[in-house]
């Protein structure tokens, strides 16, 4: 499969699923134009190693992904810079713990900035190129909370589920232009994100550490072992392929099993 002279745009990139993503597009042989927030060199490191390692071009945008205006110059970025955007992903995410009665209304209105609303920006701003050219892939990366629901998340879960429906819908909308619009629903995938989430969960639970990870992260997975970045990059690099221009509108669970009990 060949993504040469293609364009990826991938969102929340600078770390996690969303660097594996990055990188996968990049091997595949597209330009990529990563996101995300952390240290200016840390992120300098990873798009000039992109470029290094897969001989295609990487730039950064500092986009926010709260804030709309940001995420269309981001997409702008990417047909600017290289012509088109012709991959979308749409991985950006944040997390909260905290039980309904406490939960930060800040922190709700930001996690479904981050985990939804980005989304609907990002995919409004690049389907008028998609439409144009006759191709474009979107994907988005759900979870298998996009499906099931676990305590103490419900600005996470309710922003998962709003992806699926999302998904569904832009599929439908963009059938007959070659355009697919699919979502990954990872169960637990050992990033940065779960790891910080980890403290969180300790305290509301009460419980160590070594409880969280095995008897309430890997609970849920039948084979007691989580996702890896790589396997959630592999899955969103076949579905920009030929081999998968038929699988659209679809919420493709990645999770050891958890979504099948």
């Amino acid at each position: 499969m060949s993504l040469n002279g293609k364009t990826a745009v991938v969102t929340g990139s600078t770390s996690g699923i969303g660097l594996a993503i990055a990188r996968g597009m990049a091997e595949a042989g597209a330009n990529v134009v990563i996101n995300g927030f952390g240290e200016a060199a840390a992120i300098e490191k990873e798009r000039a190693g992109i470029e290094r390692d897969f001989k295609v071009r990487a730039v950064y945008s500092p986009a926010d992904m709260t804030r709309p205006a940001e995420i269309a110059d981001m997409v702008r970025l990417g047909e600017t810079t290289f012509g088109s955007v012709d991959v979308l992903v749409n991985n950006a995410g944040i997390q909260h713990v905290s039980p309904i009665e406490d939960f930060p209304i800040e922190k709700w209105d930001q996690i479904i900035a981050i985990n939804l609303s980005s989304a609907f920006h990002a995919i409004r701003a690049a389907v008028p190129g998609m439409k144009k050219r006759g191709w474009g892939r979107i994907i988005s990366t759900a979870s298998a909370h996009s499906l099931v629901a676990s305590p103490f998340k419900s600005a996470y879960i309710a922003a998962k589920h709003g992806i699926a429906g999302l998904t569904k819908t832009v599929a439908l909308e963009l059938a007959t232009f070659k355009i697919t619009c699919n979502c990954i629903s990872p169960g637990y995938v050992w990033t940065p994100l779960v790891e910080r989430q980890i403290p969180d969960t300790m305290k509301a639970r009460n419980l160590t550490k070594e409880q969280v990870i095995n008897d309430v992260l890997l609970a849920a997975q039948p084979t007691k072992q989580f996702v890896t970045v790589d396997q959630v990059a592999a899955l969103a690099v076949y579905l920009t392929g030929d081999a998968a221009s038929q699988i659209t509108g679809a919420n493709l669970s990645m999770d050891g099993g958890w979504t099948a009990a």
